[in-house]
């Protein structure tokens, strides 16, 4: 193990001790501090950001991954905002699960306990830095951040501004840690168990699989977001139009955006017709099978791969299907768990969608944008997690804990 990681590790397992026995006054102080900070330090994270952007434009970045990786000063005050709302949220430390007592009056609390050390492996996103560090500290677990190479200027100015607010309100600076230096230091953090508690990759599919497969450290895993729309025959098409063009183009460099669009039969003729037109006037691309192509001469041929693609930009994958029972066998077999949308007004077509659709959300006539830690009203998310132990879904503080039983007793023995 490098010394520079063992050094690092060794701050956050001491600030981790720390953090535990926190108040929530001096967490929030610290939230404050750090969003006062960072919100000081904009021109400084402004400027190192562009010598980001400029590499990564130079180096032929697609611009999805470019747009995800730029900040820009309403995006900084998102961040800070982000902090100052975290220092509102309850403390979900102590928080009590669960309390009863035995037939020997034995007193058992499950009660809410920070991990420790929590290290996040991510790609781009800076703003992932400020979000990650909040959110860890609120519920009482230090950070070790390890962002990727291209946004490294980014990561830097950011930390060096929380560690700045971190000191003024009386925090050990160990509590948030900016991981550098190359693919080696990501194994020394995937096989550090004993130092780091639990691991959490947020990129695309590769970082997520090589983090999953690669860890001895417990991971949590967040998933892509390949999401599916499917328009039911009994839908409100004028509704339809609007979702689908929110879940698709608000920001379609996200994971919580469309990118599958599935059409009931019944109304196809009448359905994909305006769906193409509002879809070519935002400037999306949509690729499709024989089923929607016929529709359409704009719609570019779609190969079976696409069906599992994150586009990530202004694309969208379409088909027909028959009906309720397709669309759903679709998503079973293409889905990557994240967030599914149905459009209809059959209740039972509904109910049918949330009980057999096997996805961390589920949505009904509403858009898949909405499924984020923020919109849920938990603060800025730490991600959204597409397994099914722990933690699903957007995960905000009471996510980043785990529990332990607190036994209280006067004498008691087991017979």
């Amino acid at each position: 193990m490098t010394s520079l990681f063992a050094a690092q590790a060794g701050a956050a397992r001491t600030a981790s001790r720390q953090l535990a026995t926190l108040s929530r006054a001096r967490k929030d102080a610290a939230l404050q501090a750090m969003a006062d900070a960072l919100a000081a330090a904009q021109e400084p994270v402004l400027q190192a950001n562009a010598r980001d952007v400029e590499r990564a434009r130079e180096q032929g970045t697609p611009e999805a991954m470019v747009d995800r990786l730029t900040l820009t000063p309403e995006r900084i005050a998102g961040m800070v905002q982000g902090l100052r709302d975290l220092a509102g949220l309850p403390d979900p430390v102590g928080d009590v699960v669960r309390g009863f007592s035995t037939p020997a009056g034995v007193r058992i609390s499950q009660v809410r306990v920070p991990f420790g050390v929590v290290g996040i492996i991510y790609e781009a996103r800076p703003n992932v830095t400020a979000d990650a560090a909040g959110i860890c500290l609120k519920s009482g677990n230090a950070a070790l951040l390890r962002g990727s190479s291209s946004a490294l200027d980014s990561n830097r100015a950011v930390v060096a501004a929380l560690r700045g607010g971190l000191e003024q309100a009386g925090v050990e600076a160990g509590a948030v840690c900016l991981v550098e230096g190359g693919r080696e230091v990501t194994g020394e953090m995937m096989r550090a168990r004993g130092l780091v508690d639990l691991l959490i990759p947020r990129g695309g599919a590769g970082l997520i699989e090589a983090v999953v497969t690669g860890s001895t450290v417990p991971v949590i895993e967040t998933g892509t977001g390949n999401c599916h729309l499917f328009v039911d025959a009994s839908a409100d098409q004028q509704m339809a139009l609007e979702i689908m063009l929110n879940a698709k183009t608000q920001r379609p460099s996200v994971c919580n955006s469309l990118e599958t669009l599935l059409v009931h039969a019944e109304i196809a003729e009448q359905f994909v017709p305006k769906a193409l037109e509002a879809l070519t006037a935002a400037g999306v691309t949509v690729h499709g099978d024989d089923s929607v192509r016929g529709l359409d001469h704009r719609i570019v041929e779609a190969t079976e791969t696409e069906y599992d693609a994150e586009y990530l930009s202004l694309d969208l994958a379409a088909k027909v299907v028959a009906g309720l029972d397709e669309a759903v066998e679709h998503i079973r077999a293409h889905s990557s768990g994240h967030s599914e949308t149905i459009i209809t007004s059959d209740l039972g077509s509904a109910n049918r969608f949330t009980a057999e659709v096997d996805a961390a959300a589920v949505l009904v006539n509403a858009s898949s944008r909405f499924v984020d830690g923020g919109e849920f009203g938990f603060g800025a998310e730490i991600g959204i997690s597409t397994q099914k132990l722990h933690a699903r879904g957007p995960m905000g503080l009471p996510e980043m804990t785990s529990t332990k039983y607190v036994v209280v007793g006067d004498g008691q023995t087991r017979g």
